[in-house]
């Protein structure tokens, strides 16, 4: 069942287009992953899924409810991170949570959610003497007051260092797994990748790309490269190589033979067996296609 319907939904600000016709859907206990270069309407996609802007065109429904009419019964049912989250610096970290209870009239043990995201220690410190870092962490643990159904995260790793973001995917990971949709965006490509079980790739205002990691790899041709490191580059290799099941390109530089294949460890072990075989083979190296490599080919290198 979906948590999340987005049906041709756009968003025109006067003459500028922020999102053109964009229609997703994310199923229940999914993470998903919203990716795009700035200024591709992420942000516009998250506050019309809130209810904080409207629809030029288009519906969005979030569990069944219209995020124009029943913004109330989805906000009961979220936890939100949203960028540039405003901490009100004379309350401590547990006030903040406190505040978050009340409001939702949760029964959840502040301090627990503050441990959940190592704030122990900075409890009943006053947030106006946060870090960056330290703020953010506060915000995710206001996100997850009341056992949320859906967690949305947008640009969650920013201020964080290497321990907040392995905080924050511990987080994502526990959410998941007790059954909740975690829908975030971000630009820390690395973070999406480690958590994600589906991404979607938005690309001036439309959807360019939606699918697993892997499969986004095939389908670009952007899997596995096993650089051999050979003592010669007979063109018979050359020409073994290109015949073997999976291999997608073969390119021979000095003494390196850079095969481009699918990634199965059948196809690996094929390109090996190969090399050995033409007596040549001293060592290799595989580079799996990343998600930034995949970022990269579908938007262009755009930041």
């Amino acid at each position: 069942m979906s948590a999340i319907e987005i049906d041709s939904f756009s968003k025109r600000f006067g003459d500028v287009v922020a999102v053109d016709d964009l229609s997703l859907s994310v199923e229940q206990g999914e993470v998903f992953g919203f990716l795009g270069p700035n200024g591709a309407g992420k942000s516009t996609t998250i506050n019309a899924m809130l209810d904080f802007t409207k629809p030029s065109a288009g519906r969005i429904e979030v569990f069944g409810h219209d995020a124009n009419h029943g913004s109330v019964a989805i906000r009961r049912r979220a936890g939100l991170l949203l960028e540039g989250y405003g901490a009100y610096p004379n309350l401590t970290g547990r006030e903040h949570v406190e505040h978050a209870i009340d409001t939702k009239d949760a029964d959840d043990d502040p301090d627990e959610l503050l441990a959940r995201v190592d704030l122990s220690d900075a409890a009943d410190r006053r947030a106006g003497g946060y870090s960056k870092g330290m703020r953010q962490r506060m915000a995710i643990a206001v996100a997850l007051v009341g056992d949320p159904d859906l967690l949305v995260l947008d640009e969650p790793s920013t201020g964080l260092d290497p321990n907040g973001a392995r905080t924050l995917r511990e987080v994502v990971h526990e959410e998941a797994a007790r059954g909740a949709t975690v829908f975030f965006s971000s630009h820390i490509l690395e973070q999406v990748e480690a958590v994600a079980d589906r991404i979607g790739i938005l690309l001036d205002g439309q959807l360019a790309a939606v699918g697993g990691v892997d499969a986004l790899r095939e389908e670009l041709g952007a899997g596995t490269t096993v650089s051999l490191d050979v003592s010669a580059t007979p063109d018979t290799l050359l020409a073994d190589l290109r015949t073997l099941d999976g291999v997608r390109d073969v390119s021979a530089h000095d003494s390196t033979v850079e095969v481009t294949c699918d990634g199965d460890g059948a196809t690996k072990l094929q390109v090996l067996t190969t090399a050995e075989r033409a007596g040549v083979y001293r060592d290799f190296t595989v580079h799996e296609a990343s998600l930034d490599d995949v970022f990269s080919r579908y938007t262009g290198g755009r930041p």
